[in-house]
């Protein structure tokens, strides 16, 4: 709970590889500011586990089971996708707040299971799309919100780099175009209508498509989302074109630059780590019961267009996507 509350929330990371060790960090932060007890740790890979516990204070488990029988109000969830639905049901029905990585799930049907549960159970349930806690990305929704681009036309995204050794089990549309796909849908404020995409293999040992060009299609514009792990460096870009101007995102400077035929303007925001930013939100939403920013939902429709992104890539066809 809040500073001066009796009880503080009681949180747990499960997974603590490249991304889960740094929720932990982040908690580590939080429970050294009285807003959260950080009551332990799960991983396979028990020795890291204790590494991480001694570290930030902690106690690790090898199973995830024996985090859930500790009574926590809430969990963050950092295991491989495929694990999502097993883990994520593990806690639901213990009663406790579930915040799982992105993508939600590997399936629609488990991602509708979580989902399903979570609202069963009465818990809150959100889906961890950190670029939509960027600051330039809430800068940039709040500009288009006023107006500022006139009406949204395009939305470009390139999010390329080099292949990262812990990508085994999902192809680059899964791992990174997902993000893009969330957050050019945010930026409409409507879901993705129709998906095109060309995607291959060329380097990945896996064998799964590690370059994709996607098109999405709303009611009334476009986007589009280039990337792979082919490009020996990291871009991570974001172009916005509307009737009334043009707008230049970058995630990882967190700058944004909005041009017209009149101005230059270079947006004021307040660098902020992401993930600091996203798991304050989904903490504030289990003490006070509020709907996250990304929802199940949400987390689901991302997944959805991905898959059929894939789908696409695969048969050639614009598929639309339903629901």
């Amino acid at each position: 709970m809040a500073v001066g509350c009796v009880k503080m929330l009681r949180v747990g990371v499960v997974g603590v590889g490249m991304m889960g060790q740094h929720h932990v960090r982040v908690y580590s932060e939080l429970a050294r500011e009285g807003r959260v007890e950080l009551v332990g740790i799960a991983d396979a890979n028990l020795e890291r586990a204790k590494e991480l516990a001694r570290k930030f204070g902690t106690k690790a488990y090898s199973d995830y089971r024996e985090l859930a029988k500790e009574g926590l109000d809430a969990v963050d969830i950092a295991v491989p996708t495929s694990l999502h639905r097993e883990v994520a049901l593990e806690f639901i029905e213990a009663g406790t707040s579930v915040l799982v990585e992105k993508p939600i799930a590997d399936t629609i049907e488990n991602a509708r299971a979580i989902i399903e549960a979570a609202e069963r159970e009465g818990v809150t349930l959100m889906v961890g799309h950190i670029e939509r806690f960027n600051p330039a990305v809430l800068k940039l929704k709040e500009l288009v919100s006023r107006g500022e681009l006139g009406r949204l036309v395009t939305v470009s995204a390139k999010r390329v780099g080099p292949m990262a050794a812990r990508i085994r089990d999902v192809g680059i549309i899964i791992d990174l175009g997902v993000h893009d796909i969330d957050v050019i849908s945010y930026l409409f404020g409507e879901p993705v209508k129709t998906v095109y995409a060309r995607a291959k293999n060329v380097v990945h040992p896996a064998g799964v498509e590690d370059h994709a060009l996607i098109t999405l299609g709303f009611d009334d514009g476009s986007g589009i989302v280039e990337t792979n792990w082919l490009t020996p460096h990291k871009t991570r870009t974001l172009t916005v074109v509307g009737t009334g101007g043009i707008a230049y995102l970058d995630y990882i400077e967190q700058s944004l630059k909005l041009y017209n035929s009149e101005w230059i303007k270079e947006a004021k925001i307040q660098k902020r780590e992401p993930l600091r930013n996203e798991l304050e939100h989904f903490v504030e939403c289990v003490e006070k019961g509020k709907r996250p920013i990304v929802d199940g939902k949400a987390g689901m429709h991302a997944l959805k267009v991905a898959l059929l992104a894939q789908e696409s890539a695969r048969t050639g066809k614009v598929l639309e996507v339903e629901g």
